[in-house]
Formats: C-alpha cells, structure tokens, sequence
C-alpha cells in the first residue's frame, strides 16, 4: 500500500492489528491500555496516536454471573471482526410489538413527506388520517365512559317542573275551582288512552321503545347546529325531553345537552320506557298555561284526557312543537300550521302501524278546540267554598301545607251546585232589596247562611259577597248571638235529663206538656229562691216585645219562641247538662257562652254552618255527625284516607222527635200556609234582645238550613250594631226569606 504524498490529507487508514490474547480468569493486571490512531488533518498532518488507560475491574466469577460471561464473548466476538469501531445492532423485538413495530414506523408523521413536493409534503397519508381517527374515537370513547359512570340521577325533581294545581268537584263530580300557581294534574299511563300516546309518539319520537333513550343523530345535529349558529335545536328523544323536565333547567346550552343525554341514558336502563312516557306526558307544555295531558284536554276540549280520541289526541301532540305557533285560535296562520300538523301526525301514524287506514278516515275533519278555556278559576263564593274544603282536606287527609301546596291532588266536596245556586241568588236578591231601601244601613249589613245534610254533608254555604273583597267567611263566623234560635238545645236538655227542684234530689221527667210560666219580667229561682246577678238585682227573664203569656207548656212556649219558660227550665236542669247537650248537638264549646242564665236565651254565638248542624241532629233521630265539605281525595289517581267523621247519640230518638214536633209547630205557626201539612217542615226564628242579630234555623227533607243577619262597620268597629229596620217587620223577616228561597219549594 503506498503512502500518501505530502499535502495529502486524505486520513491513512489504519491497519488491522492482530486481536490481544484473551485473558484467563487467573490473569488480573493493574491497568490495560490500547491505542487510538487520529487520521492526519490541516492543522496535524501526520499521523498521531494516543494511549487510553483502562482501569482495573475486580474479576467477577462466571458461576455467580453467567450473564457476565456471556457479555464478554459477545464483546470479543465483535472486536475481533473486521468492522472495528461500528455501533452494535440493537436486539430485534419480539411478541406482540414484532408485530405493530412496522406499523408504527409507517403512522409516524414524518414532515416534510419524503418523496412529495409543494404542499403535498405537508398532508398525512391515508395510515396517518386512519390512525388520528381512531386515537380520538377511543379517547371519545374513554370519556364517555368515564363521564357516564360519575353522572348520577338527581335524588331531587325540579320542584316547579312536578308542581300541580288542586282540582275541586261539585258533588255531581264535575269540576268546581282549582287552586295553584301551575295548571297540571298528573294522570296513570294507563287512563290515557293507546291512540293518544301513540300519537305523541309518532309525532316526537317514533322509536322511542326501541331507542337508548338518546338519539346520537339527534345531538350530532344539535351540537353542529350550537358550534355553527349559536344555539341548540331537535335532537332529543322523549327520554331526554323528560330528563329536562323534572331535573334540568331550560337554559339552552352544549353542557346542559350533555348532561341531559348522559342522565337519560341511565334512566332509560333504571326506569321502565311505561313510567317515562308517563312522565313526559304529565310534564310537558301544552300552551294555555298547561302542563300534562289531562289539563291539556280540558283547556282545549272541555273534558277529560281519557274521553280523548285519536284526532284530538293528535290535535294536542301538535301542541308539542310549540303552542304559541300551532294554537289554532290564535291566528289563521296557526291554523293552518296546526291543520297540516294534525294531519301528518295521523298519517304517521298510519305508517307506523298504530292507527288501521279505515280509522284514519274517519278523521277527515280537524277536531277544533274550544276558543276559551274551561279552566274553573275561583272566585266570589267558590272561593269560600275552596276555603273550607282546603282546610278540612288538610285536618282529614293529614296532609301538610308544603305537601298540598305541591298540588296534584283531586278534592271531591260535598258542595251541591243547585243548592249552592239556590242559597246564593237568595242572599243576593235580599241584599239588593236592602241597598235599594236603606242604602246606608245596607252597606254594613252581612249575611251568613250554610245548607247541611242530617248525615254532617255540607252542602252550600254563603260566605259573602265576594271572597276577594271579603276575606272572611260569614258562613264559618262565630261573631253574633243566637238568641232565641238556642231554645231548642235548652227543651231537648230538659227532656233528655229531667229537672231538679230542690238541690240534690233525684231529677224529676219533664215532658212537651209540664207548664211553666210564661209572663214577662218573672224572676229566675233556683233551689235555695231567687237568682241574684254580681250587682245585687234579682235576674228576670223577657220575652220579645215584653208579651207575657201566662202559664204555657214548654212545647207551646218554643212554637211561640217564649223565652221566660226556658231561661228557667235551663235553670232546674243545670247549666251544665244545657252546656253538653248543646255541645253533643253540635255547638262548639268556644262558642258557648258563660255558665249563667243568659246561656238559656242564646248568649252563646255560634257560626252557621254549626247551628244548621246542630239542629240536623234533631231531623236525624238525635245521631250527631260531624260536619264535613270533603267526602273523597285522590293524588294522581291514588286514593287518599281520611279521617272522616262518625255518629254518635247526642240525645234520645225520642227527646228528638219531640223537639222537631215543636220546631214543626213553630214553622206551621210563624208561616202558616207556606208548606202543605205533610212536607213536615220544621223550622224557629231567632232573634236578640237589642236587635243586633237576627236568624232563621229549617229543617225541610233532611236538610237544615240556617240564615244570620247583623250590622258591623268594620272601618270603625267590631261591635254588632242594631238593625235598623233592615229586618223590622217581625224581627226575622229576611232571614226567612232567604231560607224560603234557598230551601224551596217546601213539599
């Protein structure tokens, strides 16, 4: 090989040396070295070589590391080629990254591309585009996952998305008032009729037993729609509609659809497809200020959803679009909207397979609902009709105010809607009479008046005017006394106990025929003589107008209304026997007054609805049942128990009769002529003696019905004033009217 001439720099190369002797395990010296040869360059032209010194390694035995041992032949197999100074190669993969290593090299993104020009070295293959889309599907995947286990179902409803109104009913059963701020009333799937679900079903979400409870169609289009326009739109299954009813808000945004999506998907696997159907469907905006298909049927056709058929049932799915645009009575154009949609709703569901083509001809004419909505808002007396019966519901029913106030519930009243008519037209008519005779008296004047059956039914009361401008109800007031309408409690206590003349001997039987006397200003005696008031006066009794009537049997004296003879049969019988039987009759004991001698003569101010009451007690042979206005509750359709009320004996059948004999004798007396001999009207007036309050107390068919007249300025004071000629004919002459007109005809 010849050498290089000066000025060559080309490097020399270097000449193959002979391998150094292997080692023995035996040999150990202190130090190796080796030399490097650096090839000549510009500023070393001549060959130069350097020593490297390796230090010492402790030599490790090959029994403790055959690892060792073998690196080391591997090393001296590799020196001992002829390509000194080479990289070694590193050691093939094996198994399962063997296989995907060749495929990774191709999917890894190699920029510029080698082998394009111009743009195209800039733009990923096909493997690379695969690749990128399988990366984010998988880590869309993931986050799914993982974001549908940590989604819940909320523990809590919306509150106003399940709040209902309360319905009220006449006795008939047909609706009377509702109360509450929402107008929906919940009703079981299965009262809705197949055709109506199916037509919501075909106009909403056709598939909606088969689906997951979300349509990822459905979010593709919304979400593209949210990112390209700026808001959300379609999308969403009946599933996912429900899911924004009761647990989401409104708010129209990317994270509340998918909230709503992940919270549907799991309640479409906890909840049965029946019982989420039937939550749309009693949740859900029909217009008109309802929420529900059973609202939703009575606002737009008067009745209830479970009379609905196919037509109106698709009538109402049409509403779902949206109300404002497809209520017909809006507007021609919604007309025309609410027509087309009508129509395609029932050919879809042709299509489907839900509705037969012979029962989609027969609906060729669009069902029109009613221009106005039967809602059945309170207001005058109904008010004070729902006033009653709301509270008796809650006492009976054990329900809370925030339980009732959550609505949903279907009150039947016992209120009858004739009599109700009847009382009210009576009391109106009176009133108006009073305005056009004394207008100033008038304008202070209230009448009270409630209707109750011998079985405790409450069945019409008049509670004022108007309950907006008068809050309180006359019927349930315990403001005025009775007067002389509390005669009968005190006969009916003399009769069922007897009298004692003299203290502590045994009772003696009094009948409708024992005499007492009936003159006017006759002191009142007990046991030991005269009774003396906290002054030092001797009390005496008076009649009205001061009319004495001599001797008089008590059954006489109270067809007459004497009031002498009672003050003292209240006296011989005591104070407290006249006290419990008036209380077993009815009265409420907070009402009754004190345990004097006034107590016989109607101190005691009790309201109307527990004076007619009362005297039912005699009509029903002496048996005392509670009062009531509610005589059925159901909540969505499930029955509510109540407490209701039971008979129970207040005084003898017989004592009982012979007080309604008296009150027949007293109605035949007062007005004779006004009902035929047989019809057994039984009836007493009632008056006071300052003439602060007049009443009138019949009985006619088993009901009782009574009537209270008084005068208050309320802007001045609480005080009873006198009547002033509203009622001066015979001290109870419109309170009579008015009962006459309620009760009639008296047959």
């Amino acid at each position: 090989m010849a050498r290089p001439q000066e000025g060559d720099d080309r490097p020399k190369r270097a000449e193959p040396q002979r391998p150094a002797r292997r080692r023995t395990e035996s040999e150990s010296p202190a130090e190796e070295t080796t030399q490097l040869r650096i090839p000549p360059s510009a500023e070393t032209p001549a060959e130069r070589t350097t020593q490297l010194r390796i230090p010492f390694r402790r030599n490790v035995s090959a029994e403790a590391h055959p690892e060792a041992e073998e690196s080391a032949r591997r090393a001296d197999r590799g020196a001992s080629s002829g390509h000194r100074g080479s990289r070694r190669k590193p050691a093939p993969p094996s198994g399962l990254a063997a296989r995907f290593a060749p495929l990774g090299r191709r999917l890894k993104p190699r920029y510029p591309r080698p082998g394009r020009s111009g743009w195209r070295r800039w733009i990923p293959s096909w493997r690379q585009w695969l690749g990128a889309w399988g990366l984010a599907i998988g880590l869309t995947g993931t986050l799914l996952v993982i974001a549908y286990a940590a989604t819940d179902i909320p523990d809590n409803l919306n509150t106003y998305a399940t709040q209902q109104d309360n319905v009220y009913f006449w006795s008939d059963g047909t609706p009377m008032a509702r109360t509450g701020w929402v107008r929906r009333q919940a009703m079981p799937l299965k009262d809705i009729p197949e055709d109506v679900r199916w037509a919501v079903l075909a106009a909403e979400n056709e598939s909606f037993y088969s689906d997951p409870g979300i349509s990822f169609k459905g979010i593709g289009r919304a979400l593209v729609r949210t990112v390209g326009q700026g808001d959300t739109q379609g999308g969403s299954t009946i599933t996912q509609q429900y899911v924004k009813n009761v647990y989401l808000t409104q708010n129209q945004t990317v994270g509340r659809k998918f909230t709503e999506a992940m919270i549907a998907l799991k309640l479409d696997n906890k909840m049965s497809k029946d019982k989420i159907l039937e939550g749309y469907l009693n949740t859900s905006w029909f217009g008109r200020g309802t929420y529900g298909l059973q609202r939703a049927a009575q606002a737009y056709y008067g009745k209830d959803v479970s009379r609905l058929n196919a037509s109106e049932g698709a009538f109402l799915a049409s509403l779902l679009k949206g109300a404002g645009l497809y209520d017909p009575t809006l507007s021609k154009a919604n007309h025309k909207r609410a027509v087309e949609r009508w129509s395609w709703i029932l050919d879809r569901m042709v299509k489907i397979g839900k509705l037969s083509p012979s029962e989609r001809a027969k609906y060729k004419k669009f069902p029109e609902p009613l221009k106005q909505s039967k809602t059945f808002d309170t207001g005058k007396q109904s008010d004070y009709l729902v006033e009653l019966a709301t509270q008796y519901a809650k006492k009976a029913g054990h329900i809370s105010d925030k339980q009732f106030d959550l609505g949903g519930y279907q009150i039947y009243t016992t209120f009858d809607r004739k009599r109700e008519t009847a009382l009210t037209d009576a009391v109106t008519k009176a009133r108006k009479k009073a305005l056009k005779e004394d207008p100033k008296a008038a304008k202070t004047a209230h009448y009270g008046a409630a209707s109750v059956a011998a079985d405790g039914r409450i069945l019409a009361v008049y509670g004022g005017p108007d309950h907006r401008t008068q809050g309180y109800n006359e019927s349930n007031a315990t403001t005025v006394p009775a007067g002389s309408a509390f005669l009968p409690f005190v006969y009916a206590a003399g009769l069922e106990h007897g009298v004692h003349k003299t203290r502590g001997s045994t009772a003696t039987p009094v009948t409708p025929d024992s005499v007492y006397n009936g003159d006017d200003g006759v002191p009142v005696t007990t046991p030991e003589g005269p009774y003396w008031d906290r002054s030092g006066k001797k009390v005496a009794a008076h009649n009205d107008g001061k009319k004495s009537y001599g001797q008089i049997t008590l059954r006489k004296a109270l067809a007459a209304s004497v009031n002498v003879p009672f003050m003292q049969l209240g006296m011989d019988t005591g104070l407290a026997q006249v006290r419990k039987t008036a209380e077993a009759a009815g009265m409420l004991s907070s009402s009754l007054g004190p345990q004097v001698p006034a107590l016989s003569l109607g101190s005691s101010t009790p309201s109307a609805i527990r004076m007619s009451s009362s005297y039912a007690t005699f009509a029903a042979g002496g048996t005392h049942i509670e009062p009531y206005s509610v005589r059925r509750i159901t909540r969505n359709g499930s029955r509510v128990d109540l407490d209701t009320p039971g008979p129970h004996r207040a005084v003898s059948a017989e004592v009982a009769g012979e007080v309604t004999e008296a009150l027949t004798d007293s109605f035949t007396v007062g007005h004779a002529g006004a009902a035929p001999a047989s019809a057994q009207v039984a009836g007493k007036a009632g008056t006071t003696s300052d003439d602060k309050a007049a009443w009138y107390v019949g009985t006619n068919r088993s009901v009782t019905t009574s009537v209270v007249l008084y005068r208050m300025d309320l802007t001045k004071s609480l005080e009873p004033l006198p009547l002033k000629g509203i009622d001066a004919v015979s001290g109870a002459d419109v309170p009579y009217g008015i009962w006459s007109g309620a009760m009639s005809p008296l047959r």
